[in-house]
């Protein structure tokens, strides 16, 4: 980067002391306990199904784990995976370029690597820490105050649950009959957010809505900007990389001892990913959706799903451990 950087200006955040109104409420017992009582029931039910597998054949259910994953080629696993984070990786950097270039300002696609990469550290702890991060870099390199891009941010997320409805109302399509009746709700949800997104377009876009005071905030001024058809443009530079895990969780499956066709895998992973994204039941059905869609191998997409996830997580940290030294000179060297 050869351009003169601007003076550091100072980080606007809003007072996070909270002046005009009441402090942060206590968390009730259902809100803290309930996500670990959901996870000890998922995986209790997944330990049944893996013991009912393994018993068949005179195993633990420890051996059992341990006889699929001795089985698996990882050489051919890891060459999978790790293009495919890379290639996950490009498409997250572009659509967060593509976004900051519409609303905030000109900047590299390349320049935004080494921010885009060392959220991903972050993410594992706190998704909205890593925004947050993005927010600090771009204020410190290119004097856009926080606020405009925490709402760059946020019509990013706004897009991305449309973006994973879209393919989950596709994928229960394909599989509407092997799906749980559960996600038979799917296109429900769908045409409610159709409804939502043409209220929400009405209300930033026009003329007749000027006295709705929410879009004058600085937090919506993305939306205020954003034409109909840059929603769809962020679903369409997003869509290679759900397309992309498709195909490489068809090919890993397979290492695994389970055949899944392409057009199978359109049917139920992005149902999987929209499901995971939806707190409650839903959340709770997709994260027990592989042994339950596959219960004929329910031990092996067990295992497939809980290393194809955190392998994922964990690997694109990785790649933000390549970056993390320049995004730290970038944010704080200037």
């Amino acid at each position: 980067m050869t351009e003169t950087a601007p003076p550091r200006p100072e980080v606007d955040l809003p007072d996070a002391s909270g002046a005009d109104g009441p402090g942060p409420k206590r968390a009730g017992w259902a809100q803290r306990f309930l996500p670990w009582l959901i996870t000890i029931a998922c995986f209790g039910y997944l330990y049944s199904r893996i013991a009912s597998q393994a018993g068949r054949e005179g195993l633990s259910a420890a051996a059992y784990l341990g006889r699929i994953f001795a089985s698996v080629d990882w050489g051919i696993w890891l060459a999978l995976m790790i293009p495919y984070s890379f290639f996950y990786f490009l498409i997250d950097t572009a659509l967060l370029w593509r976004v900051v270039n519409w609303f905030n300002t000109r900047i590299g696609y390349l320049d935004l690597f080494p921010v885009r990469a060392s959220t991903y550290i972050i993410s594992i702890l706190n998704e909205q820490v890593g925004k947050g991060a993005i927010a600090i870099y771009l204020n410190r390199r290119n004097g856009v105050p926080a606020w405009q891009v925490g709402s760059s941010m946020v019509f990013i997320m706004f897009c991305e649950f449309f973006y994973l409805l879209t393919w989950a109302l596709i994928g229960s399509l394909v599989s509407w009959d092997r799906v749980p009746e559960l996600f038979h709700a799917i296109p429900i949800i769908a045409a409610g957010a159709a409804v939502v997104f043409a209220v929400i377009v009405f209300l930033f876009r026009s003329e007749r809505a000027n006295g709705f005071t929410m879009r004058e905030r600085q937090i919506f001024s993305s939306f205020r900007q954003a034409a109909p058809w840059q929603y769809l443009a962020v679903i369409v530079i997003r869509s290679p990389a759900l397309l992309g895990a498709v195909w490489v969780y068809a090919q890993a499956a397979a290492l695994f001892g389970v055949e899944i066709g392409l057009i199978e895998m359109l049917g139920v992973l992005p149902v999987i990913f929209f499901g995971t994204l939806i707190p409650g039941p839903f959340r709770a059905a997709a994260v027990t959706l592989w042994p339950t869609l596959f219960a004929d191998h329910a031990a092996q997409m067990t295992a497939f799903g809980f290393v194809q996830h955190n392998f994922f997580v964990l690997f694109n940290a990785a790649i933000g451990l390549l970056f993390l030294r320049r995004a730290n000179r970038e944010i704080f060297d200037r």
